[in-house]
């Protein structure tokens, strides 16, 4: 004979365990609970989304009620699943606490190439404040944190494409002043070659063609796009700043026409030759030059003439003195100025001919003689014609998202609507490196706009000389623990 329980039965039952269930928690539980739920909140509020406050009912089930069976595997009989289980729940919790800290709090970083020497040096790890400027919220939800955008080793994206999330950014604590060391995505970096992600994609275009890209997959691999917050990320100085007018004469910046303040450890490239002999190792290592940035310039017969002018020594029989190559700062300039045993240091001069930004009004421009250039506001109008799509014609297409814009009979076009000026949505930035010439920067790609924005360095973690065994001064212990932007201006 059946028994059937009316709805009243199940009500009852349903709230006697509810509530024994509650009960049952330790007031050492509760205390955990209550401070787990007030971060939450406060979390919540930052985020301004309060649909996710729905979300605390998961928390009051994982600390109070336990009705979802996620700590199931503690009650197995079987010692290899609960052994196994309690590693991957270990894991997870950890995975989860790492997205969190990384995403809204800050994040390690590795400084990879030599921009920013000698403010920030290759091999510096960096602690990045991601609430200096206000935490980006994901805009590619679901990613494995510990990596950018691709697996070691397998080499497949670290993330999916969808869902993408719109671009927000929480309440930071301030925002980007002039001279903050900053880092960001890559503006560029939205398309790649995975063969070939240096040079970038379109610089490559410029070299090669689009169609010997595409075309030879062997040699460029697959093309790709990235999401804005997978995109690489660099690290520069922030020298111009929205709304402002920047150009560069001889090396030095000028916004809105006045000169600014350039860092103590800005470097440029320059010629300096030795009476006699040669550098030698301890010469090197006095000087601070890293192995990578020493070179000896080749010198010809044909040559002498040429250096004799220019003031180098050039001896009775013809030969010449060994000649260098090195980027230089202002100190290493006045102390090989004052070596007796140098015969000469000259200012390299910069090449013409660059694939500068933007490539249609640049032809007379080089990274020492730059601009002048407006850098886009949010809120701005700026009056549309052919010179000012030509330079903002990609931060209106594809920073801006309107994708269908172009320029034609004289007037943009954005949604099939013909419009004599456009009103930016985003601030954008002119970044640069410290090591002037030898920075591939927004001299070369543009501006970088908000939305790419990451965070600020505060902190070396720790420093690795790739010139130096680690037994063998190979780790800076100078550096650990260092302010990152000691040039502030």
């Amino acid at each position: 004979m059946s028994t059937t329980t009316s709805p009243q039965q199940e009500s009852k039952s349903f709230t006697e365990d509810f509530i024994r269930r509650v009960k049952d928690n330790r007031p050492t539980r509760w205390i955990r609970f209550g401070l787990v739920s007030l971060i939450f909140f406060i979390w919540v509020a930052w985020l301004g989304s309060w649909w996710v406050a729905l979300f605390w009912f998961l928390l009051f089930d994982i600390y109070i009620t336990g009705y979802i069976p996620l700590t199931w595997w503690k009650k197995s009989k079987n010692a290899t699943v609960r052994a196994v289980m309690s590693w991957v729940d270990a894991i997870v919790y950890a995975l989860i606490l790492v997205y969190f800290v990384f995403t809204f709090i800050g994040q390690n970083y590795q400084i990879p190439s030599s921009s920013l020497e000698k403010s920030l040096l290759v091999g510096d790890y960096l602690w990045v404040n991601k609430m200096a400027y206000g935490p980006r919220v994901p805009m590619t939800p679901v990613h494995f944190p510990l990596v950018q955008n691709t697996f070691p080793i397998i080499n497949t994206k670290s993330y999916l494409e969808s869902p993408q999330w719109s671009y927000k950014r929480l309440k930071g604590l301030g925002e980007v002043q002039r001279g903050d060391i900053v880092v960001f995505n890559f503006p560029a970096g939205d398309t790649v070659a995975v063969k070939v992600q240096n040079p970038d994609y379109y610089t490559l275009v410029k070299m090669y063609g689009r169609d010997a890209i595409y075309n030879n997959p062997q040699t460029f691999g697959e093309v790709i796009y990235r999401p804005v917050d997978r995109r690489e990320n660099y690290v520069k100085r922030a020298v111009g700043l929205p709304g402002e007018r920047i150009k560069i004469v001889d090396g030095v910046i000028y916004i809105n026409g006045e000169p600014i303040k350039q860092p103590e450890n800005v470097q440029y490239n320059y010629y300096f030759q030795v009476k006699n002999g040669s550098m030698t190792e301890a010469d090197w290592e006095e000087l601070g030059i890293s192995v990578d940035d020493r070179h000896e310039v080749p010198v010809s017969q044909e040559d002498t003439p040429g250096l004799r002018s220019l003031g180098f020594t050039v001896n009775p029989d013809g030969s010449v003195p060994s000649i260098y190559a090195s980027p230089l700062t202002p100190a290493m300039v006045k102390a090989l100025e004052s070596d007796p045993d140098i015969a000469k240091v000259m200012k390299m001069p910069a090449p013409k001919g660059e694939p500068l930004f933007p490539d249609v009004v640049s032809l007379d421009w080089t990274r020492s003689d730059y601009g002048e250039l407006w850098i886009p506001k949010k809120g701005a109008r700026l009056v549309m014609g052919p010179r000012a799509w030509q330079i903002y014609g990609r931060v209106i297409k594809d920073y801006e998202g309107n994708s269908d814009a172009e320029y034609r009979d004289g007037k943009l076009w954005i949604n099939g609507e013909p419009q004599d000026t456009y009103t930016f949505k985003m601030d954008y930035y002119f970044m640069m490196g410290d090591n002037r010439d030898n920075s591939l920067d927004s001299r070369y790609w543009g501006f970088v706009p908000e939305d790419h924005i990451v965070g600020r360095p505060e902190r070396v973690l720790i420093s690795f000389d790739k010139d130096h065994s680690i037994f063998n001064g190979g780790i800076r212990w100078n550096r650990i623990f260092r302010k990152a932007n000691v040039d502030e201006y």
